[in-house]
């Protein structure tokens, strides 16, 4: 466990290795030798009520990604339905078109055009929604959980018996 939260410290009474006693509420929680190298601003005491503001900040945070994230599919939802609904005006103006002439010649030319456009379109449209939905995996999805900006270089995963890759600091 990364902290461990003493029953003592937060009945109020002082905690081997914990507080020096000066915390009022007695709301101290005490990490461990233990503490995560990763996250050093987690490293040390810290008062019970930054950690209930922590969570509501992380709260927030979810919240909001997820208003994100379904509006994010939506816009990949709306770019399906567009699909559909340019074929279907294709398919009435440029095919029927062609087949209330009667003339097989234009009924023919009407079908040609009707494919071509709706292929042309329907691929330029599929291209752009194919790579907005990578996009939006990466940007959105990828640096929403495993990012951290935190100023560390990164090292690539390997599987090499050199060291590299197992999160130090080089």
């Amino acid at each position: 466990a990364q902290y461990e939260i003493l029953e003592d410290v937060l009945a109020g009474d002082e905690a081997e290795g914990g507080g020096d006693g000066d915390d009022p509420a007695g709301m101290t929680v005490v990490t461990g030798d233990d503490a995560d190298p990763a996250h050093p601003e987690h490293a040390g005491e810290f008062e019970f009520g930054e950690v209930i503001v922590h969570q509501m900040i992380h709260t927030i945070e979810f919240v909001l990604g997820a208003i994100s994230n379904t509006a994010s599919y939506l816009r990949l939802w709306a770019l399906s339905l567009a699909h559909s609904q340019l074929s279907d005006v294709f398919y009435n103006l440029v095919f029927m078109g062609a087949i209330q002439m009667k003339n097989p010649l234009a009924i023919v030319i009407g079908f040609f055009v009707w494919t071509m456009a709706t292929f042309g379109v329907l691929m330029v449209m599929e291209t752009l929604s194919a790579f907005l939905h990578a996009l939006r995996l990466h940007w959105v999805e990828y640096m929403n959980k495993f990012y951290y900006g935190d100023g560390k270089m990164f090292v690539p995963f390997s599987l090499e018996g050199d060291g590299a890759g197992e999160g130090d600091d080089a």
